[in-house]
């Protein structure tokens, strides 16, 4: 009884940050599976209006350097994207045009596996990082890329996308234990400061999604 209501406060005061950090703005991700057909892209684009968030985060793209008209949706003009030539993963990220967003740095790579955007957001500093991590070795990509980005990340950093690693138990629909590498990765989150925002809200509970 003792251990849950400390949970809760510790959940409460975690609750108090997110909510006095700067304006309200609302992030939404999606592992999107390929955006190659009309229809997909045209039902991707309804849910987005539908939702209307501040930052829209797309994983799986599939879309080559030159088809950044493909991911126009009206009311988010500003669109960031890495790919992949051979039209494999690729990220992208959404800007609503009702907010003040100015990029003052832009990192990625060339294989379309994250990007990470630096700038002001309602005149406050914010660094979000959108991530794809591959189906095999995914904890080993993610604390990698963590290290490579360690000097870009600080507690203005949010960072979204498909990383294809359950960090607990809980997050895996077969409940079974999580390997050496999820440790290790949870261990660089921890000396990072780095938080599961929804595990942390959440904290029993086991949510999953999926939208084809």
């Amino acid at each position: 009884m003792g251990r849950e209501t400390k949970e809760t406060e510790e959940n409460r005061k975690t609750r108090h940050k997110m909510v006095v950090v700067g304006p309200h703005i609302s992030i939404i991700t999606l592992n999107v599976n390929g955006l190659n057909s009309p229809i997909k892209r045209h039902r991707v684009a309804g849910w987005i209006k539908e939702q209307d968030p501040t930052i829209c985060c797309l994983q799986e793209t599939h879309l080559s350097p030159k088809d950044k008209h493909r991911l126009r949706v009206k009311g988010w003009r500003t669109i960031l994207q890495a790919n992949n030539e051979q039209k494999k993963a690729g990220v992208a990220i959404l800007i609503s045009d009702k907010v003040n967003f100015k990029a003052k740095q832009i990192k990625k790579d060339k294989e379309g596996q994250y990007i990470m955007i630096k700038g002001t957001l309602h005149q406050e500093d914010i660094t979000l990082i959108n991530i794809y991590a591959p189906n095999t070795g995914a904890p080993k990509f993610v604390k990698q890329l963590l290290i490579e980005l360690k000097e870009d990340i600080n507690n203005n950093t949010i960072i979204v996308g498909d990383l294809n690693t359950p960090l607990t138990p809980m997050d895996r629909t077969s409940r079974q234990k999580i390997n050496k590498e999820i440790i290790e990765l949870n261990e660089k989150l921890d000396q990072m400061d780095l938080i599961d925002i929804y595990r942390t809200l959440h904290p029993k509970t086991a949510g999953y999604t999926f939208f084809s």
